[in-house]
């Protein structure tokens, strides 16, 4: 995009600088300049709250097997008892 920008004398005398010390043009270094001032999105740190729950109300040790029990038990259930195998 091309347009016209007003610079003050500090931020002119900023991208100056950064011309002369990276031998680079007035464009890339006003470009460069913009991007360095603008947050990035790689800073962002997801957070999620976490809460202390206590211990807990029933033994989970063999919670799987348990569920399995009762996909079994439902699956008996809706072919009235028999094994749809």
């Amino acid at each position: 995009m091309r347009t016209t920008v007003t610079l003050d004398p500090d931020t002119e005398q900023i991208v100056r600088a950064r011309m002369a010390a990276k031998g680079i043009s007035f464009k890339r270094a006003l470009n460069d300049a913009i991007r360095d001032g603008a947050p990035r999105r790689v800073d962002y740190v997801f957070r999620m709250p976490t809460f202390e729950m206590g211990a807990p109300l029933l033994d989970v040790t063999n919670a799987n097997r348990f569920a399995a029990e009762l996909e079994d038990d439902e699956i008996l259930a809706s072919t009235g008892g028999h094994d749809p195998a």
